[in-house]
């Protein structure tokens, strides 16, 4: 099988010949059909996310595809059964190998592009304004880098979820594409001053952060008193540094959510989200955002895209 894969931190993944691997206990054989990209793709490649597997591993987080084959003790699933899986590495190959516990079956209605593009980013959201932030109706929630892959599900969510949401990326294109997925207001941050134009909006109850730096500065000096602040990521490269006494003087709390860390310690939260996510999508309160669907040998420009930030929402790799 074609696997796109990492052998050194110092040099780019090549799509390699490979053996097609088996399932041991309690696993699945996985047909993978389509693979969603993601940021942190691009840090296992440098060697700097938090979870990098050992080299040489395959890139490719969350992946939708069919059951191809049962390891011992797995009862939940059948040989054909339409699936999608985060496994946190393998998913730019033709096939992988799963544990069992990690996969959820597809609605009907989800074709396997939009279950490639739905775990990470709408579960990332969705973890982070329910379980987390307590995110209620009126509320005012500003969503920093709006466009990407997981803001604009936060856009999205917060609507669903009957929020106030102000939307920020940069350039008329992002913010047009914050704008179709239900943002009530918008700010430019190529070009606007975040905490002015915050301010004058009322501030913020709850500030969506995946891009830290001075973005997140501004964000955090708009603040409404007891609001909640989520870091989801940096994409910036800059890790704002917080001052306590800051947060002391408006009741602020700052939370962080990493969305995998929880099937170490509490994979019902994730399990339930999904599930809440799933009957959204059946019911068209949610869709997938996917700018980009490109086959398997074109998978580094789509990294290309995610590292320049030309895609708005998802990219997709298909098999």
């Amino acid at each position: 099988m074609r696997a796109f894969t990492v052998t050194s931190h110092e040099a780019s993944p090549e799509l390699v010949e490979t053996d097609r691997p088996e399932p041991g206990e309690n696993q699945i054989l996985v047909k993978i059909e389509a693979c969603g990209l993601n940021f942190a793709d691009l840090l296992m490649i440098k060697g700097t996310y938090q979870e990098t597997p050992q080299l040489p591993f395959v890139l490719g987080m969350e992946v939708a595809g069919t059951v191809e084959k049962l390891g011992a003790g797995v009862e939940n699933f059948v040989i054909g059964d339409r699936i999608a899986v985060f496994g946190g590495q393998g998913g730019l190959a033709e096939y992988g190998v799963y544990d069992a516990s990690r996969a959820v079956n597809l609605p009907d209605q989800m074709d396997f592009v939009n279950a490639a593009a739905f775990q990470v980013a709408y579960g990332t959201s969705h973890l982070a304004l329910d379980h987390r932030a307590h995110l209620k109706p009126g509320e005012t929630l500003l969503v920093l880098g709006a466009a990407g892959g997981v803001g604009l599900t936060a856009v999205e969510i917060g609507k669903v979820m009957g929020a106030t949401v102000v939307a920020c990326a940069r350039g008329e294109e992002k913010l047009a594409a914050a704008k179709a997925m239900g943002a009530d207001h918008l700010i430019d941050a190529s070009t606007q001053d975040i905490r002015a134009e915050m301010k004058a909006l009322g501030g913020a109850d709850v500030v969506y952060d995946p891009v830290g730096g001075d973005q997140f500065i501004a964000a955090f000096r708009a603040c409404n008193p007891e609001a909640r602040v989520l870091p989801i990521g940096f994409a910036s490269g800059d890790v704002p540094q917080i001052k306590a006494n800051h947060l002391l003087v408006k009741n602020i709390t700052v939370m962080g959510l990493y969305w995998g860390g929880y099937l170490a310690f509490n994979p019902k939260a994730l399990t339930d989200s999904l599930a809440t996510l799933m009957d959204w999508f059946c019911e068209g309160k949610i869709k997938p955002h996917v700018s980009h669907v490109l086959p398997l040998e074109q998978a580094a420009e789509g990294l290309d895209l995610l590292a320049k930030r030309k895609s708005t929402g998802k990219v997709v790799i298909t098999m």
